[in-house]
């Protein structure tokens, strides 16, 4: 509840507003009891969360080694453990991105076979979304960590989507096979020959107007297209507020045209696609962004609600024992 630009003002309201979305829903707040009881009205739907107090929390600035060895009584550590003891079903923070990888790692350990978490996310296109992995957990990632990126990412639009055969692409700089880094060549072979639904390569266009369902990419691109998406989004609704008001007339049209720019900010609001789940860990961990509003961290909320409903770490956790058992038996002797 402490996390976040904005901490519990932004905590406090996403949590009501998920509360009053979902009857089945029972919140465990961790931080500040004082802080979080002054900003929550203890009548908000029936009651139906409780307080975990704790002394400390993670600031936005600190270091991922920092928080993992100072404050052990942090609001993001004790959720967490929280999680790893089966008391809660799934972890919501908006804190320090890098002190919540760090943190989850070490509390909850990855799952066999997964190297390393990564951070995926739906994107909005114009027809439907996209799935994409990673967005920022893993700066660097070698071909082996892309192709695990790959089979936690099927495993998890097909649990929470229905699609039975999503299909992959690889971002790349080109749609050429000569193109890439050895990495991305690397990468692209190890999906050729996996069982995936792999369509090869695709560019940075293909992430808003491609139909691929699943898009690997390694944490520093990833991040960067999540953030240049969100800015472009924000850039749109406000030069057209601008543009709307500029005199009379302009404002007589946007009375005119009003249902269709509201259409237009509900498809590609940002704040409906935000929380984002950290695949490869031992528990459900769903990341906010730090800058946000209410609307925004009750939809992070909503998004851990459904994974742990559809049991989604353990469908992960099938699905990678499984792809070990096929390729053991296509193994050469």
């Amino acid at each position: 509840m402490m996390g976040g630009d904005h901490g519990l003002e932004v905590t406090a309201s996403g949590v009501s507003l998920a509360l009053d979305r979902h009857a089945d829903l029972f919140c465990t707040l961790v931080g500040d009891e004082e802080q979080i009881a002054a900003v929550l009205n203890p009548a908000v739907s029936g009651g139906r969360y409780e307080i975990v107090h704790t002394s400390e929390s993670v600031d936005m600035h600190e270091s991922p080694a920092s928080a993992l060895r100072f404050k052990k009584d942090s609001s993001m550590r004790v959720a967490l453990n929280l999680l790893s003891s089966g008391e809660v079903a799934a972890s919501v923070s908006a804190g320090n991105t890098g002190a919540l990888v760090a943190t989850a790692r070490f509390v909850l350990k990855t799952l066999p076979d997964i190297d390393r978490p990564a951070i995926i996310s739906a994107l909005p296109r114009a027809q439907g979304h996209v799935h994409m992995l990673d967005l920022g957990a893993n700066i660097d990632s070698p071909a082996a960590i892309l192709m695990q990126f790959a089979l936690m990412g099927e495993s998890m639009v097909r649990t929470i989507e229905g699609i039975e055969r999503p299909s992959v692409g690889l971002l790349n700089v080109g749609s050429e096979e000569i193109k890439g880094s050895e990495v991305i060549k690397t990468a692209n072979e190890l999906l050729k020959e996996s069982s995936l639904n792999y369509v090869g390569y695709v560019e940075g266009d293909d992430i808003f107007n491609g139909k691929v369902d699943i898009i690997v990419t390694d944490g520093f691109a990833g991040n960067v297209a999540l953030k240049t998406s969100e800015g472009v989004a924000q850039m749109l609704t406000q030069v057209i507020r601008e543009e709307f008001s500029r005199g009379l007339l302009t404002r007589l049209s946007a009375v005119i045209t009003a249902p269709v720019v509201r259409s237009f900010s509900d498809r590609f609001d940002h704040r409906a696609y935000n929380g984002a789940v950290l695949l490869g860990l031992n528990g459900i961990v769903v990341k906010s962004h730090g800058n946000v509003d209410g609307v925004a961290f009750s939809h992070a909320i909503d998004t851990a609600r459904l994974a742990a409903q559809k049991d989604l770490v353990g469908h992960i956790r099938h699905d990678l024992e499984a792809s070990q058992v096929a390729v053991a038996r296509t193994a050469p002797l």
